[in-house]
Formats: C-alpha cells, sequence, structure tokens
C-alpha cells in the first residue's frame, strides 16, 4: 500500500467510524463569531471556547463593538481563555482591520484572511470552509499535524508543509473531512499521551501502531 492508497483508506475508515461529525465543534453563527472563536481556540479545547463565546458573542456583535471596546475588558471576557492578553490583541487588530478595509465583514478568501492579525491559513482554511463553504486547504492544527506524523502522511514540521502534502494524498472533496475526522480520531482514540491502539481501527495501517505497542510491552 502507498501513501496515496493508505491516505484514502485511512479517511474512508474514519468517515465510517465517525459518520455524525460534520465540521468543527466550535459554536457560531456568523463568520466573525468563527473567525473569533478560531483565534481563541489556540492551545485551548473547544469545548472550552464554546464556554467563553456563550457570553461573549452575546456582548459582542459586530467588529467594531470589539474595536471600542477598553482592552482590559475583552481580556476580562476571554480570560479563561488562556493567553488572553495576547489573544484580545489579535482580535482587536484583526477587528480594526475589518472596519477599516472591509466594511466590517469577514473576507472570504485566503489572501485576504492571512492579512489579518493572529490568521494563519489553519485559522483561514476554517473559516472559509466553516462559514463560506470554500474547501482551499486542509486545516493543520496540532491533532492533524501529529497524527499525520504518526500515520505516516507526512514527515514536515511546519504546519504549511505539512498541509502541502496532505493536500497532495488526498482529493479536494475530502480536505475539509481530513481535518474534523484527525481531529476527532485525535481527541477519541489517538490520545497524544496514552494512544489506543488496540481499539484503533487504523491500528494495521499505521506505521507508528507496532512502536506503541512495543513500548507498552516493555
Amino acid at each position: 500500500m502507498d501513501d496515496r492508497e493508505r491516505a484514502h483508506e485511512v479517511i474512508r475508515r474514519l468517515e465510517a467510524q465517525y459518520p455524525s461529525v460534520e465540521g468543527t465543534e466550535l459554536t457560531h453563527h456568523s463568520p466573525l463569531e468563527l473567525l473569533v472563536a478560531t483565534v481563541l481556540s489556540a492551545q485551548a479545547t473547544d469545548a472550552q471556547i464554546n464556554k467563553v463565546t456563550k457570553e461573549l458573542f452575546k456582548k459582542y456583535k459586530t467588529a467594531q463593538d470589539y474595536v471600542t471596546v477598553p482592552r482590559e475588558e475583552l481580556e476580562q471576557d476571554i480570560r479563561s481563555s488562556g493567553f488572553f492578553r495576547r489573544k484580545a490583541e489579535a482580535i482587536q487588530s484583526l477587528s480594526k482591520t475589518l472596519v477599516d478595509e472591509h466594511g466590517g465583514h469577514v473576507p472570504d478568501t485566503m489572501d485576504e484572511l492571512v492579512k489579518l492579525k493572529g490568521v494563519g491559513r489553519k485559522t483561514a482554511n476554517i473559516v472559509l470552509a466553516g462559514s463560506f463553504g470554500k474547501i482551499v486547504g486542509i486545516a493543520v492544527d496540532t491533532h492533524v499535524h501529529r497524527l499525520s506524523r504518526l500515520l505516516g502522511l507526512s514527515d514536515q514540521k511546519n504546519p504549511v508543509k505539512v498541509e502541502r502534502d496532505l493536500m497532495g494524498l488526498f482529493p479536494q472533496e475530502k480536505w475539509w473531512a481530513v481535518n474534523y475526522m484527525l481531529i476527532t480520531h485525535g481527541r477519541r482514540v489517538c490520545d497524544a499521551k496514552k494512544p489506543d491502539c488496540e481499539k484503533c481501527i487504523l491500528t494495521d495501517i499505521c506505521p507508528s501502531a507496532f512502536t506503541f505497542k512495543h513500548n507498552k510491552r516493555d
């Protein structure tokens, strides 16, 4: 089985295993909400961010709302998301750009999104797919990066290069599924600290499975 065949088998099995999973678990009702939630989700769980945004999105309805609020107040509103000072700075900066250059609206192109402070290709891919239905790449977060390496789909350390490898292995119509399927499997089975290879549906095609099993026996 070559890399492309293994990639296709990986996504086929994961889609069969998780048929009810269809996309990001970040709660949102607009492109702006998804953008803010994704920025907040850095180094935090989706569940944690959903608790933060439940009240945040009642208070902040527009990009202008984020611009005009005192920085200290926004920091307190997102404090439990972690790294709240850096995230507050990014949210206010990108919101100002949205107001000044995009009429307060979130742009729907990769080039324009990655120009916003705190927005890289991962965040841009999530917003484009989740809010605009535009699949132009694969969002590579820590789960996708880690599982791509374990499954032998990429040996790159740079997320952009990992994305390029994955885009070459999977057909474009599967790019969005690659992201949320690998994330789901990483959370439920292939945990970073304790991967459960015995219950994993990918064990027989995973180059790393033997190593984990061997180490467990030792």
